[in-house]
């Protein structure tokens, strides 16, 4: 049986430079470290897909147990960096005091500011990761989780909202290790709201 050659990604470009308190700088770093992870994401697939044509596709050889452990991994660091820098943009309006978002915002946690600190609480934790804003679809419920090494942590079926990098490659060339808070700032003067809304499903959040 003929094996399908795998889909190869292309890195995603972005014209984000002259964000607020986020270097163009460091901008580049990370566009070079999201474009690794897209080069990778291929060739896992090239060598998992290898796997499966020369039959070696079994829980019980090592390498293609690894591979495909590793593909989650990079998978998600792929994704989850285009949703960053996706929800940003260097024309920001301030944050929303209306609209289906504040809304969804608000219905979730009682008000807009109140979602705002627990998400920034959320991203100021120790440790790498990202902050995510989730929906639950199903409700039209939003909820913060930390998501630690791409893959862990991510809510099964729930559609990130607003994403944030909080891996310190992220701000270590703007701010010291200590001053994430400042990051975290940052993020949020540089958030483009509406492509935060656009990814709302039609779930009622009542």
């Amino acid at each position: 049986m003929a094996t399908l050659a795998p889909y190869a990604y292309t890195p995603k470009k972005w014209n984000l430079s002259g964000l607020q308190g986020i270097s163009d700088q460091t901008l580049q770093v990370h566009f070079g470290l999201y474009e690794g992870y897209v080069k990778n994401t291929n060739l896992l697939n090239e060598q998992i897909s290898a796997k499966v044509s020369g039959g070696q596709a079994v829980s019980t050889d090592l390498p293609f147990a690894e591979l495909t452990r590793r593909l989650g991994f990079e998978y998600n660091g792929m994704v989850l960096h285009e949703y960053y820098f996706d929800n940003m943009t260097k024309s920001a309006n301030g944050t929303p005091s209306s609209g289906k978002l504040h809304d969804a915002m608000a219905a979730s946690f009682g008000d807009f500011e109140t979602w705002k600190k627990d998400f920034a609480a959320v991203g100021g934790m120790r440790g790498v990761g990202w902050a995510i804003a989730y929906q639950d679809p199903k409700t039209g419920r939003i909820s913060n989780h930390w998501i630690t090494l791409h893959q862990d942590g991510n809510v099964a079926g729930y559609e990130p909202i607003v994403v944030m990098d909080a891996w310190e490659h992220a701000f270590m060339l703007d701010y010291k290790p200590s001053e994430r808070s400042k990051y975290i700032e940052s993020f949020f003067a540089n958030v483009d709201w509406r492509v935060c809304e656009g990814r709302l499903s039609a779930a009622s959040t009542a």
